[in-house]
């Protein structure tokens, strides 16, 4: 508990209580208590009138200010009081409960008020250690539970590592911490002993300015990078800075001398050029209790398992794994593929989509009890930093991150290549040619999941312009200017131009007034014919012509503009790469059924 950060209690019912806390004296089920609220659609705690009893303030009064057991590390802890019930509005009784009035359900009592179909509520999950819980979102009964959740979730002070405050209406980028510290009953047998609690399992959820899509891309804890200066929060509120390490494990980026997960945050940010928003840690037992709470997840494997050290027993083809199984399942790395950290990382992102399938398709978010014992389980094992800890934000961002399909939802791992310093593999570094294109996807909101109607989309465009007539190399007028080649460049492919290809009415105009990644060549209508010609000697593909307007040359014809990008490989070399290709990496999505082997 970070000194000084307030929590809600756990919300009691302001009346006599037993033991459990299960809520009135009737020991009425505390979800019996969430109801319908018609206008909305959504569940909402209602507390029914009590009869009088002797000492008791009926419902209609003010409720008295109840005693609650003390939040874990905390010395003092907020009271509050139950929410009145609505002014004209009437209340559903229990099941059962004597003296409720007939006229509240007419035909009907003792029983709930019939449910109307709402649509379904979604959630993503994501469990600790090895798979670190993200959110649960529910609109409505989610609300106002989340501000006794609240009172479970811990909060770490990352100062200037993450984004403030969150908006709802850009896009975010949520780094998922996974430690390995052996926290919790009956969790002795993973993780490292004595750990305090590395970077064992990290995601770098995106989620889009639209919510159409996210990106989950795992980090290996086995990559070589740069960890920076870290200034970390102390417990007696003053700061002191982690020095930074050079060409180590990127798990070392939390836990170690006394690192944070801002400090993961940095280091994330540092490597990929990718600002991290905000983090949500959890342990072991996250994956154990929220396995549980949904009452098991389906994983599918090619082969029988029978691992002796994580004691994982499974047959061929589905079967349905909760707590211990499940977190087996996921620390199990003797079983499949080549036995290594980024083969773990697979089964992790199977079974993430599987849990998610589950969420989307069950009703588990739909039924109260269900969801109260859900949210409970999630939160009891959550760390967040505190810019995010508030119930007000909670709800904000579970609302965001529902809106965002399953389909939708991509899973990839980080481009990496065996560490060519070692002689026995032991870690990885970033594969130079695929990682950087993969972080600048991220960073510029691009989808995954969309590339393909991209390409789809771009190659009708390049049939449309492409096809046509063709000027004679001869008619076609064009100036040149470097946007971003090597320099000399657009001398290089004038003389390439003139010499090789027959275009004579060609100039040098020297640089572009900035630089661009690709190149283009502008054109106006009347002068198709030219660019389609011109198109066919460089190779360039639909997208890099734009239709638009021509300019004058120094005789004031009009004149079609060629603008040599970062992607230009060189004179007389056709430019043939779809402007829209996807980097050749693994990836999966949420929606599909994958088998782990």
């Amino acid at each position: 508990m970070i000194p000084g950060h307030e929590v809600w209690p756990r919300r009691r019912i302001p009346t006599t209580v037993d033991t459990q806390g299960r809520g009135r004296a009737e020991n009425i089920d505390p979800a019996d208590q969430w109801v319908l609220n018609p206008d909305t659609g959504e569940y909402e705690l209602r507390l029914a009138p009590s009869a009088p009893q002797s000492g008791i303030a009926p419902q209609s009064a003010v409720a008295p200010k109840s005693t609650v057991p003390r939040p874990r590390g905390a010395s003092t802890a907020r009271t509050r009081t139950a929410p009145p019930s609505s002014p004209g509005r009437e209340v559903p009784p229990p099941r059962g409960r004597p003296g409720a009035p007939e006229e509240l359900l007419p035909g009907r009592r003792g029983r709930r008020p019939v449910k109307k179909a709402s649509k379904a509520k979604k959630a993503v999950l994501w469990t600790g250690g090895t798979m670190a819980f993200v959110m649960v979102a529910a609109a409505g009964a989610g609300y106002f539970y989340l501000r006794h959740l609240e009172g479970n979730v811990r909060t770490t002070d990352v100062g200037d590592a993450g984004a403030g405050d969150f908006k709802k209406d850009e896009a975010f980028n949520i780094l998922v911490i996974g430690t390995d510290k052996r926290t919790g009953e009956g969790n002795e047998g993973y993780g490292d002993k004595g750990s305090v609690g590395h970077a064992d399992t990290t995601i770098l959820l995106h989620v889009s300015k639209d919510r159409s899509n996210a990106t989950a891309l795992s980090i290996p804890r086995d990559l070589i990078v740069d960890i920076p200066d870290c200034p970390t929060k102390q417990d007696d509120g003053t700061e002191k800075t982690v020095s930074g390490l050079r060409d180590v494990r990127f798990n070392r980026s939390l836990g170690e001398g006394g690192r944070d997960p801002g400090c993961t945050m940095r280091t994330v940010t540092e490597n990929t050029g990718i600002p991290v928003d905000h983090f949500m840690m959890a342990d072991f037992n996250a994956v154990k209790t929220l396995t549980t709470a949904v009452d098991g997840v389906e994983v599918c494997v090619t082969k029988a398992v029978d691992d002796k050290e994580s004691k994982l027993v499974l047959p061929k083809g589905e079967s349905k794994v909760e707590g211990e199984k499940a977190l087996a399942f996921l620390r199990t790395r003797h079983s499949f593929g080549n036995q290594g950290d980024l083969d773990r990382i697979k089964v992790q992102q199977q079974f993430l989509g599987s849990l998610m399938r589950k969420m989307a398709s069950s009703d588990t978010l739909t039924s109260p009890t269900k969801l109260l014992k859900l949210a409970e389980a999630a939160t009891e094992a959550l760390t967040v930093d505190s810019a995010i800890g508030d119930v007000g934000t909670l709800k904000d961002m579970a609302l965001e991150l529902k809106k965002v399909p399953t389909k939708n939802i991509t899973f990839t791992t980080t481009p990496v290549r065996d560490n060519p310093a070692e002689k026995v593999r032991a870690t990885v570094v970033f594969n130079e040619s695929t990682a950087p294109q993969v972080f600048q996807m991220i960073k510029n909101d691009v989808s995954f999941t969309e590339v393909k109607q991209q390409q789809a989309k771009e190659k009708a465009e390049i049939a449309a312009r492409l096809k046509g007539t063709k000027a004679d190399a001869s008619e076609v007028r064009v100036r040149i200017l470097n946007g971003g080649a090597v320099s000399g460049s657009a001398q290089k492919e004038l003389d390439q131009l003139q010499n090789s290809e027959g275009v004579r009415k060609s100039e040098n105009a020297g640089n572009a007034d900035a630089t661009q990644a690709k190149t283009t060549l502008e054109y106006a209508p009347e002068q198709a014919d030219q660019a389609r010609r011109l198109a066919d000697i460089m190779g360039l593909p639909g997208s890099a012509m734009k239709p638009g307007e021509s300019v004058a040359n120094a005789q004031g014809l009009p004149t079609m503009t060629l603008i040599l990008g970062e992607d230009f490989k060189g004179a007389g070399i056709k430019l043939n790469a779809a402007s829209a290709e996807t980097p050749d990496v693994d990836k999966s999505t949420a929606d599909k059924v994958q088998c782990a082997g």
